[in-house]
């Protein structure tokens, strides 16, 4: 059992869960685990404020165990996942996605992918050992700047070179990894866009912008007159759009329209889509009306991508906006997400909220409950029975379940009542609230 890794690697407030000491043993650990399979560890980071001190102390870890490090500064997560895989390379990336910037996280990869469980469980037992190793001094690793991070830039240019432009739209940044690399390559493939919260200052990643507040950059397409507006979380593996209105547009539908589109083109392998129990309804239906099949899995975009390589599909992902396009990318890429759905605009000659227009919506309500105790309210026998209850109920989809990365209780009800639906939200999130203040 993992104790230190959670569903998205190791996370939590920076100097109290989170340490340099911490950091400088999962370096240490990564190239104790990996030296010989690997030569070079790559370590990326999102704007935060603490970031630069995890990169020293991972930096000095693996060094001192005899493994090389490039150090790729701020990138999103993709880019280092892109980057593992054209270097054969295990890496590191410094970011608490889209949790506020006192949180900061370490998620190991290796070759484009996030590693396995029982590799994390390995990195784990070496880490809370008494003591780290050390390389004689002769093998100590060496340590660059900056030496790879044009790969990533290529890649996507040269992906979505040609890609037509009818559009004007809004891109928020979230203040976080996305505006290292976004500006760029829009201005390459000579896209009509405006770039916004790209002024990171350690401490303002995701603060009232980026992909946990949407409402911002809303108000900003309706009052400027934007045909869209693209929203990036901290580390940029998550994508979302706001349509001309200023309404969301969430994972499920951006899964939805670019699917069809890939099966028009004949990419879509199996015809089949892989997303989460949190996925809609009308999503589902939308995708078996166009001959689609979806296939479910439990929550975490790992689950998601463990399932897209079993049945060889291709695209996959999650209501937040982490989109997998297994022909593009080894993981979430909210860049790539950005840019295919702007083609799928075009190749239908349809604005977004046209297109979502077309996909039926089940009342969903979702609630997330901050607790001090995650695992008591789970195992208590009220929530037990309380769950119980709803298992055979026919009439409402429910689900409650902890966050893998905050302290926090996750509920979801959705089916055709809405009055129905929202009562039963707030039920659980009162029987939460009360067990949580006992």
């Amino acid at each position: 059992m993992k104790r230190l890794f959670g569903t998205d690697g190791i996370r939590g407030i920076v100097n109290d869960e989170l340490t340099v000491d911490l950091a400088m043993r999962l370096g240490n650990s990564v190239a104790r685990l990996y030296n010989g399979k690997y030569k070079t560890l790559l370590i990326a980071m999102d704007t935060r404020s603490s970031g630069q001190m995890f990169e020293a102390a991972i930096t000095t870890g693996a060094i001192s165990a005899g493994m090389n490090v490039i150090q790729c500064g701020v990138i999103p997560t993709p880019s280092l996942a892109f980057l593992t895989k054209q270097k054969n390379a295990v890496g590191v990336m410094i970011s608490a996605s889209h949790n506020p910037s006192i949180y900061n996280g370490l998620k190991v990869m290796a070759q484009g992918y996030k590693i396995p469980d029982e590799e994390e469980v390995e990195i784990e037992n070496l880490i809370l050992k008494d003591h780290m190793e050390y390389s004689p001094y002769g093998e100590i690793g060496t340590v660059e700047k900056d030496s790879v991070k044009e790969l990533y830039y290529d890649y996507v240019i040269n992906t979505f070179k040609g890609i037509k432009n009818s559009f004007r739209f809004a891109v928020d940044t979230g203040n976080g990894a996305a505006g290292a690399v976004a500006g760029r390559i829009f201005k390459e493939l000579e896209l009509d866009c405006d770039i916004y919260f790209n002024s990171p200052d350690g401490f303002n990643i995701n603060d009232r912008c980026g992909s946990t507040a949407p409402e911002t950059i809303s108000k900003i397409v309706r009052e400027k007159g934007y045909d869209f507006g693209v929203l990036f979380d901290g580390d940029a593996d998550r994508c979302l759009f706001v349509d001309k209105n200023g309404t969301l547009v969430d994972g499920d539908k951006l899964m939805a329209i670019n699917a069809v589109k890939m099966k028009q083109q004949t990419r879509l392998t199996g015809e089949t889509v892989v997303s989460t129990v949190m996925s809609n309804l009308g999503f589902e239906e939308y995708l078996r009306g166009r001959g689609i099949k979806l296939y479910r899995t439990q929550v975490g975009d790992k689950y998601v991508l463990e399932k897209m390589l079993e049945i060889s599909s291709n695209i996959g992902g999650e209501q937040s906006g982490h989109i997998i396009m297994l022909d593009r990318s080894t993981t979430g890429d909210g860049l790539i997400t950005a840019l295919e759905t702007i083609d799928t605009m075009e190749f239908f000659s349809k604005t977004i909220d046209q297109l979502v227009g077309e996909i039926p919506e089940y009342p969903q309500v979702l609630k997330n409950v901050a607790v001090k105790d995650k695992k008591k309210i789970m195992t208590d026998e009220r929530m037990t029975a309380a769950l119980k209850k709803y298992e055979t109920n026919r009439e409402i989809r429910l689900l409650v379940r902890p966050s893998g990365t905050e302290h926090k209780i996750r509920v979801m009800t959705e089916g055709k009542d809405e009055k129905l639906v929202s009562e039963t939200a707030q039920e659980f999130v009162e029987l939460i609230d009360i067990i949580d203040k006992e």
